[in-house]
């Protein structure tokens, strides 16, 4: 057993009136934390976890596909990220979330994708605080719900307006912020800078979550103790590992280290993801939509073991047409993997 580095105790955290059960977040990632990603995430220790993000006018007006991404059906606590740059769809939309069950609204000023910041959303309100303010407020005044604010430091090295953006969220009601440690023009580039962070609590009394970078359980404390945050969120980190959040909540709890699960419990829930994917999108496109899933939980795996991932019958799984052939070859990885551990 180990330590913790410092003994300071984590204070109870709180999205306005909902309870969280711990300060590390599962973040939210397009094409990542679906609905079964999440159910597994959480029931593995994750303190919240949040949905992929929602485009407010597609969910508004029922698309399918909006809708499938803000699903919470079998979560606890169930929150909905959406995005735009319209005051009007993002009420209506929080109004539909909150609606079919979102306990908190998570308003998306991050994302550094091009689609998004082409179409003024995501990280592109870091350049329009007027709007992103109206935005926070519009949504705020929709829902009875706990609105939160995710974003980014600011646009560029020259334009840090993170601690503004939070003081003026915070003013419009906003109840918790997010901040990753990078800005937009940095996109996953370098490492995430946590003590840029701590300007941002300083600034606010809201709770302040600190995001990037977090992949190591070992880190958590550094990355609480340089930005000040009352929480982690953890993104890439947990890509192929829905434990990890988890397992950080408990390195922070108590300061044991705990050693991932074992193969044979990562191949179970690989494959209850997987099965999850198919009942929630169909055949085809659960098929397609679960290989990156399974690749990294094939990374997972071999860094447990600590052997490189069986390129062939990874690629195997990554290429398989249809469920069937999925499923014998990622029972082929697997065995390769246990050969490798037990040689």
């Amino acid at each position: 057993m180990s330590t913790p580095k410092s003994s300071k105790p984590l204070s109870p955290f709180a999205i306005g009136d909902v309870a969280v059960a711990n300060p590390v977040l599962l973040a939210p990632m397009s094409g990542v934390t679906d609905v079964v990603f999440r159910r597994i995430a959480a029931r593995l220790g994750a303190g919240l976890v949040v949905s992929e993000m929602v485009a407010s006018r597609e969910l508004a007006t029922a698309d399918d596909e909006a809708r499938l991404r803000a699903e919470g059906s079998g979560l606890d606590l169930h929150v909905v990220q959406l995005a735009g740059r319209d005051p009007a769809w993002m009420a209506e939309a929080a109004k539909v979330a909150v609606g079919a069950g979102a306990a908190v609204v998570d308003i998306n000023m991050g994302c550094p994708a091009k689609k998004v910041v082409g179409g003024h959303g995501g990280s592109a309100l870091l350049k329009d605080l007027d709007l992103a303010v109206r935005l926070i407020a519009a949504t705020v005044a929709a829902v009875e719900a706990p609105v939160t604010v995710k974003m980014r430091l600011g646009w560029d090295a020259a334009s840090i307006v993170a601690p503004e953006l939070a003081a003026r969220a915070e003013g419009e009601g906003a109840r918790m912020v997010t901040v990753h440690g990078r800005t937009r023009a940095q996109l996953y580039d370098g490492r995430a800078d946590w003590s840029a962070i701590r300007a941002v609590k300083q600034r606010v009394t809201i709770p302040v979550v600190a995001n990037g970078d977090l992949t190591r359980a070992d880190d958590a404390e550094d990355m609480l103790d340089a930005s000040g945050a009352d929480a982690v969120m953890i993104g890439r980190g947990a890509q192929g590992r829905a434990w990890f959040p988890g397992e950080v909540a408990a390195r922070l709890a108590d300061g044991e280290r705990r050693a991932p699960p074992s193969l044979d419990a990562q191949k179970a829930l690989a494959a209850e993801h997987y099965e999850g994917l198919l009942t929630l999108y169909g055949h085809e496109t659960g098929v397609r939509h679960a290989r990156k899933h399974l690749g990294w939980y094939l990374d997972a795996a071999a860094e447990t073991v600590g052997a490189p991932a069986p390129q062939e019958a990874k690629a195997a799984v990554l290429t398989a047409p249809d469920a069937t052939r999925a499923r014998a070859a990622l029972d082929r990885a697997y065995d390769e993997l246990a050969w490798r551990a037990a040689a």
